[in-house]
């Protein structure tokens, strides 16, 4: 589904083989601030949790409509 195709954008930005720049990816934000991790964290880790809040928020919608279509769970 979506959340599995938006980890796996991120993580192929991540390693280089994603998206090329100049446009913006969130896994190429990570892997191209980890090195100032310790000086500027937030570089890394707001992109990271937007791939979380967005994943997960495509996981709970999806088992909303679901829940909400599937005449089987009434």
């Amino acid at each position: 589904g979506i959340p599995e195709a938006i980890f796996t954008e991120a993580a192929l930005s991540f390693i280089g083989v994603g998206i090329n720049p100049p446009t913006p990816s969130w896994g190429q934000m990570v892997g191209e601030n980890q090195q100032f991790l310790r000086s500027y964290w937030y570089l890394c880790v707001f992109p990271s949790i937007a791939i979380a809040v967005t994943m997960l928020s495509f996981t709970f919608f999806g088992d909303g409509v679901r829940d909400a279509l599937d005449p089987k769970m009434k």
